[in-house]
């Protein structure tokens, strides 16, 4: 059974479960089993898969798709247009303990959070695992199973565990060509891109 909601208004399956204190904005669509924590926000027209779970304080622009079974720890950061794939986890803690050194159980006061930031544009292939603090740049991609522990540049195609930089790419996802030995042009686009002075990240030429 599904619930009936006014046009634009948020659609939240009856089987998941989203705290009073988080925010949906317009035609966002929560499926079954998820759960959307305190304080989390999701833009406009964003869908949130199945058995998803948005921790508490996590920051979710507008379009963005969030695929069955990703963990989205808090304090997360996505932009617009992001894609999250099935079984995806963005972490929040760097040295994760159960117990204190005395034996005593961590409580949530005892260790500061840390976030996984993703910017506009960017996809996550299924089953990557992003480990925080780590910055995902604008229509970067990453491949399905990586382990990114490092910050992946704009535009930049990486793969691998862990995670090393195999490629670029455009807005569409198409990896993008050489037309000598600075420039790189987008084969659906035609964007032209050029390569810092240092050869490390791209700039887009306007």
């Amino acid at each position: 059974m599904t619930t009936r909601t006014a046009p634009g208004d948020p659609f939240v399956s009856p089987s998941a479960v989203v705290a009073d204190s988080a925010r949906l904005h317009p035609g966002v669509r929560v499926w079954d089993h998820s759960h959307v924590e305190a304080d989390a926000v999701i833009g406009a027209e964003t869908l949130v898969g199945r058995n998803v779970t948005i921790g508490g304080g996590v920051r979710i622009g507008a379009r963005c798709k969030i695929q069955n079974a990703a963990l989205v720890y808090g304090p997360a950061v996505l932009g617009d247009g992001v894609f999250v794939g099935p079984g995806v986890v963005l972490t929040n803690d760097t040295v994760p303990r159960a117990i204190a050194p005395d034996g005593s159980v961590v409580r949530a006061g005892d260790w500061r959070a840390s976030a996984v930031v993703v910017e506009q544009g960017a996809s996550i292939g299924a089953g990557a695992v992003c480990v925080a603090p780590v910055h995902i740049g604008s229509w970067a991609m990453v491949a399905a199973g990586a382990v990114v522990n490092r910050d992946v540049p704009d535009h930049a195609l990486v793969a691998g565990v862990p995670a090393r930089r195999i490629g670029w790419v455009g807005r569409t996802g198409a990896r993008l060509g050489r037309v000598d030995h600075h420039h790189l042009v987008c084969p659906d686009t035609g964007d032209r891109f050029r390569f810092t002075d240092d050869g490390a990240f791209l700039e887009e030429l306007r």
